[in-house]
């Protein structure tokens, strides 16, 4: 455990030794990293403790240079933070391509990848919670998938939680993930037509990459694979605050004259791969459809299947605007990106996966007595706000914050207003 101070705040590292499957115990083990915060005056002081989850799946812990960064300050005034780096994200133990085969072929490693879930991550968290608290409970704040793990922690083990802060994370209970893409795709199509609307400038912009990339797809530098489809998903940036703008730049310089002609320059290219490229938060790509998961039907490439409903999507026969996409995992993404191409095999079988287990325990949800407050983004990208809305309702006590301030980054965007409210709805203050 080492402790090191930054202006204000003392952080401490943590790590800690937790089951692979829990339900063996004394089975083999991984490591899971945790950074603490606490106010400098406050370092000696009997604090309650706020557990941050992230979102992703993947995604380690934000990582703050300093206490006055989105929701942190605040939290700090009154809490001891930590946190978390979710099994198979950050320092913790990692799973990616380079660690996978470590655990032998294809089908030993989707079933290691099996246990990276909400269920074992809110496991996780209740082994290490006495080691920290003596035993009390915390309060867990959840963004985006970290609040799909919150609402598991509510559905398993409520008896650890002294109230629970959601944000742009109410999952549906019991939807199949086809559900999910059914209620995304029109979202990003509404999405794609208000940026267009905002720089319609980029139209033509658009059209004129995907054209280039139809007839000549790019090898970036990094070795992906620049394609139509790949381009298509630079979408994603529009479920954020200033994803439109960032998009718009993005597109405005594509282009650079070379002696053969127009080229995608290598600025654009490098901007895309830190956009596109899943080498930081591989887990993302291999467990995103999993998180749906719940009874004997396998998720199937849902995404993929399901975009077959919306043809407006298909770039290569829709004319008009070039249609981006959002939120979504296809089988070219293990094709294209070399942080993926090794494990596709792995990918197909997690796909296939026809043994999933519940998430969520409705019976118990309608029975809460944990204070719970959620902040719903009125029209969030990546969460659908019908579904949060109806497992609102199912979760006893429950308190919305309904809002079109934030886009899905709302945490980020107006942390300390966003954590204000939600403990003033959590203590019935509003």
């Amino acid at each position: 455990m080492t402790s090191y101070r930054q202006p204000g705040v003392v952080l401490t590292d943590h790590r800690f030794q937790v089951p692979l499957d829990h339900a063996d115990p004394g089975g083999e083990q991984i490591e899971l990293y945790a950074r603490e915060a606490v106010a400098s005056e406050k370092a000696g002081a009997q604090l309650p403790w706020l557990l941050y989850l992230q979102g992703g799946p993947g995604f380690g812990a934000n990582r703050f240079t300093s206490k006055q960064q989105a929701w942190l300050g605040r939290a700090l005034k009154e809490f001891r933070v930590l946190l978390l780096d979710q099994r198979g994200t950050g320092a913790s133990t990692p799973a990616n391509r380079q660690t996978l085969p470590l655990r032998g072929g294809p089908a030993e490693q989707a079933g290691y990848l099996g246990h990276f879930r909400s269920d074992s991550i809110v496991r996780d968290c209740e082994l290490i919670r006495p080691q920290l608290t003596g035993g009390e409970p915390w309060t867990v704040l959840g963004q985006s998938f970290g609040g799909f793990c919150a609402v598991r922690y509510l559905s398993a083990a409520p008896e650890g939680l002294t109230a629970a802060l959601i944000t742009g994370g109410l999952p549906t209970l019991d939807g199949h993930a086809d559900d999910v893409y059914r209620a995304a795709y029109p979202r990003i199509a509404r999405k794609v037509a208000a940026h267009y609307k905002r720089y319609p400038q980029d139209i033509a912009r658009a059209r004129e990459i995907a054209a280039h990339l139809q007839e000549r797809p790019i090898t970036l530098p990094s070795g992906y694979v620049l394609t139509v489809e790949a381009f298509q998903s630079l979408g994603i940036l529009l479920g954020g605050s200033d994803g439109s703008h960032q998009l718009h730049h993005l597109l405005e310089d594509a282009f650079v004259p070379t002696p053969e002609g127009p080229h995608l320059s290598d600025a654009f290219q490098e901007q895309v791969h830190g956009a596109l490229s899943f080498a930081g938060h591989p887990l993302y790509a291999l467990v995103h459809e999993s998180i749906y998961g719940q009874d004997a039907r396998p998720t199937a490439w849902s995404a993929e299947r399901v975009r077959t409903e919306f043809p407006g999507f298909d770039a290569r026969t829709t004319e008009g605007p070039l249609p981006f996409t959002g939120e979504s995992v296809h089988p070219w993404h293990f094709e294209v990106d070399p942080a993926l191409r090794p494990l596709r095999e792995t990918a197909e079988l997690l796909a296939a996966r026809t043994d999933w287990t519940p998430l969520y325990d409705t019976a118990r949800l309608a029975a809460n007595e944990v204070p719970v407050a959620a902040a719903v983004y009125h029209d969030d990208m990546y969460v659908d706000a019908d579904h949060s809305l109806r497992t609102a309702r199912s979760i006893r006590g429950l308190r919305t914050w309904v809002t079109d301030e934030f886009e899905h980054d709302g945490l980020r965007a107006g942390g300390p207003r966003v954590l204000d409210r939600l403990l003033a709805l959590v203590r019935d203050e509003i």
